[in-house]
């Protein structure tokens, strides 16, 4: 049974429209039936004083495939995610290109999700390792998606 309903990835790019995963450049390339996955560049924008992946941005395109994913789950009319705790372990240094990262659910429940989100070079070697928890929150004005 896929988790996620079949979806226009020009509805989920837009959800980042003015964003901090816009201004990284991060956008979502694949829904799968159990996975959600986006690409960010690594450049100017992504990286830190001595040229690799900022760890921060690992974080930024986690924490972004994470809520996405948690936001296509919940009724969006009643409910939101929000980030409630995540963690990283930089596994491997990166200078140029793309990064892909992967979100899997871990735990879909009524009140948090946990999401691992794995993130790779373009030749698939293993970046960082990540665990988000969302919080499942009702939906109270001013927690809307522009």
């Amino acid at each position: 049974m896929a988790l996620f309903p079949d979806i226009d990835l020009k509805i989920l790019n837009d959800l980042d429209k003015g964003t901090l995963a816009e201004n990284l450049g991060i956008e979502i390339i694949e829904v799968g039936p159990d996975h959600l996955k986006a690409r960010m560049p690594v450049d100017s924008r992504t990286c830190q004083p001595y040229g690799i992946l900022h760890g921060g941005a690992s974080v930024a395109l986690a924490e972004t495939l994470g809520s996405i994913a948690g936001h296509i789950l919940v009724d969006r009319e009643k409910e939101a995610c929000v980030g409630l705790e995540i963690n990283a372990n930089h596994i491997r240094s990166v200078r140029e290109g793309f990064v892909i990262g992967t979100a899997r659910p871990l735990h879909i429940g009524g009140s948090t999700q946990v999401w691992d989100i794995r993130i790779e070079d373009e030749r698939g070697k293993l970046v960082c390792v990540s665990r988000l928890t969302l919080a499942v929150v009702k939906k109270r004005e001013g927690l809307s998606p522009r």
